[in-house]
Protein backbone atom coordinates (compact mmCIF):
# COMPACT_ATOMS: atom_id res chain seq x y z
CA UNK A 1 0.00 0.00 0.00
CA UNK A 2 2.95 2.47 1.04
CA UNK A 3 4.39 1.80 -2.20
CA UNK A 4 1.11 2.62 -4.39
CA UNK A 5 0.96 5.97 -2.45
CA UNK A 6 4.77 6.99 -3.28
CA UNK A 7 4.04 5.80 -6.74
CA UNK A 8 0.98 8.03 -7.00
CA UNK A 9 2.36 10.63 -5.19
CA UNK A 10 5.34 10.58 -7.62
CA UNK A 11 3.37 10.52 -10.82
CA UNK A 12 1.52 13.50 -9.67
CA UNK A 13 5.07 15.59 -9.44
CA UNK A 14 5.94 14.52 -12.29
CA UNK A 15 2.46 15.49 -14.46
CA UNK A 16 2.91 18.90 -12.56
CA UNK A 17 6.21 19.66 -13.99
CA UNK A 18 5.17 18.64 -17.36
CA UNK A 19 2.30 20.72 -17.51
CA UNK A 20 4.22 23.65 -16.08
CA UNK A 21 7.13 23.35 -18.85
CA UNK A 22 4.66 24.97 -21.41
CA UNK A 23 3.85 27.86 -19.38
CA UNK A 24 7.51 28.70 -19.07
CA UNK A 25 8.50 28.57 -22.63
CA UNK A 26 4.84 30.79 -23.31
CA UNK A 27 5.68 33.41 -20.64
CA UNK A 28 9.31 33.45 -22.59
CA UNK A 29 7.66 33.90 -25.83
CA UNK A 30 5.48 36.96 -24.75
CA UNK A 31 8.57 39.42 -24.31
CA UNK A 32 10.31 40.64 -27.56
CA UNK A 33 13.64 39.30 -28.57
CA UNK A 34 14.59 43.08 -29.26
CA UNK A 35 13.81 46.06 -28.49
CA UNK A 36 11.40 48.07 -31.45
CA UNK A 37 13.44 50.36 -33.79
CA UNK A 38 11.88 53.43 -33.47
CA UNK A 39 13.95 57.02 -35.02
CA UNK A 40 14.08 59.89 -32.33
CA UNK A 41 11.41 61.77 -34.32
CA UNK A 42 9.07 59.35 -33.97
CA UNK A 43 9.33 58.64 -30.33
CA UNK A 44 9.22 61.20 -27.57
CA UNK A 45 12.70 61.59 -25.57
CA UNK A 46 12.40 60.75 -21.88
CA UNK A 47 13.92 64.50 -21.55
CA UNK A 48 11.40 66.45 -23.45
CA UNK A 49 9.70 69.22 -21.48
CA UNK A 50 6.58 71.33 -22.23
CA UNK A 51 6.68 75.03 -22.08
CA UNK A 52 3.84 77.55 -22.38
CA UNK A 53 3.82 81.33 -22.13
CA UNK A 54 4.11 84.78 -23.84
CA UNK A 55 7.24 85.81 -26.37
CA UNK A 56 8.91 88.24 -24.90
CA UNK A 57 11.97 88.65 -27.44
CA UNK A 58 12.74 87.33 -30.71
CA UNK A 59 16.27 87.30 -32.25
CA UNK A 60 15.87 85.76 -36.00
CA UNK A 61 19.54 85.97 -36.50
CA UNK A 62 20.41 83.80 -33.82
CA UNK A 63 17.33 81.70 -34.18
CA UNK A 64 16.50 81.97 -31.07
CA UNK A 65 12.81 83.32 -29.41
CA UNK A 66 12.55 84.00 -25.22
CA UNK A 67 9.34 82.62 -22.74
CA UNK A 68 9.65 83.86 -19.63
CA UNK A 69 13.11 83.46 -18.77
CA UNK A 70 13.95 80.66 -21.06
CA UNK A 71 15.60 81.68 -24.67
CA UNK A 72 14.89 78.64 -27.13
CA UNK A 73 16.94 77.54 -29.84
CA UNK A 74 15.72 76.71 -33.24
CA UNK A 75 16.89 73.63 -34.82
CA UNK A 76 16.96 71.75 -38.19
CA UNK A 77 14.71 68.98 -36.80
CA UNK A 78 12.08 71.96 -35.06
CA UNK A 79 8.85 71.78 -36.20
CA UNK A 80 7.19 75.44 -36.21
CA UNK A 81 3.40 75.78 -36.85
CA UNK A 82 0.75 78.77 -36.68
CA UNK A 83 -2.06 78.42 -34.59
CA UNK A 84 -3.93 77.53 -37.68
CA UNK A 85 -1.86 74.53 -38.00
CA UNK A 86 0.51 75.38 -40.97
CA UNK A 87 3.58 75.81 -41.12
CA UNK A 88 5.62 78.94 -39.50
CA UNK A 89 9.11 79.85 -39.25
CA UNK A 90 10.52 81.93 -36.54
CA UNK A 91 9.34 85.30 -38.40
CA UNK A 92 5.61 84.17 -37.05
CA UNK A 93 6.63 84.69 -33.36
CA UNK A 94 5.17 88.04 -32.46
CA UNK A 95 6.26 89.39 -28.95
CA UNK A 96 3.29 89.49 -26.89
CA UNK A 97 1.99 86.32 -28.40
CA UNK A 98 1.28 83.32 -26.66
CA UNK A 99 3.66 80.22 -27.88
CA UNK A 100 3.68 76.64 -26.89
CA UNK A 101 5.33 73.15 -27.47
CA UNK A 102 8.28 71.10 -26.21
CA UNK A 103 12.25 71.41 -25.88
CA UNK A 104 14.74 69.25 -24.87
CA UNK A 105 17.94 70.53 -22.85
CA UNK A 106 20.97 69.84 -24.20
CA UNK A 107 24.37 68.95 -22.26
CA UNK A 108 25.61 72.29 -22.61
CA UNK A 109 22.56 73.95 -21.16
CA UNK A 110 20.87 75.29 -24.55
CA UNK A 111 17.14 74.69 -24.83
CA UNK A 112 16.15 73.40 -27.98
CA UNK A 113 12.85 73.14 -29.63
CA UNK A 114 11.31 69.74 -30.85
CA UNK A 115 7.98 71.78 -31.75
CA UNK A 116 6.68 74.91 -30.90
CA UNK A 117 3.17 76.46 -31.99
CA UNK A 118 2.91 80.16 -32.28
CA UNK A 119 -0.44 82.90 -31.68
CA UNK A 120 -3.31 81.60 -29.84
CA UNK A 121 -5.11 78.77 -31.37
CA UNK A 122 -8.61 79.99 -32.61
CA UNK A 123 -12.22 78.30 -30.65
CA UNK A 124 -10.73 78.48 -26.73
CA UNK A 125 -9.70 75.78 -24.90
CA UNK A 126 -10.68 71.92 -23.73
CA UNK A 127 -14.04 73.15 -22.83
CA UNK A 128 -15.12 74.70 -26.11
CA UNK A 129 -16.94 77.24 -25.99
CA UNK A 130 -20.33 78.03 -24.22
CA UNK A 131 -22.89 75.15 -23.56
CA UNK A 132 -25.99 75.37 -25.62
CA UNK A 133 -29.25 75.01 -23.51
CA UNK A 134 -32.03 73.52 -24.77
CA UNK A 135 -34.65 75.71 -22.75
CA UNK A 136 -38.42 75.61 -24.07
CA UNK A 137 -38.85 79.14 -26.15
CA UNK A 138 -40.49 81.76 -23.98
CA UNK A 139 -44.61 81.51 -24.27
CA UNK A 140 -47.10 84.60 -23.50
CA UNK A 141 -48.87 83.75 -20.50
CA UNK A 142 -52.90 84.49 -20.68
Amino acid sequence: MKSKILLFAALTFAAAIIMAIPVCTYAADDAPATAPATSPATQPDAATTKFYGTVTAVDTTAKTFTVGDQTFSIVDASKMTKADDSTATLADAVVGQPARGTYNKTADGKLEIVKVRFGKKAGGGKKGGKKKTDAPAATQGN
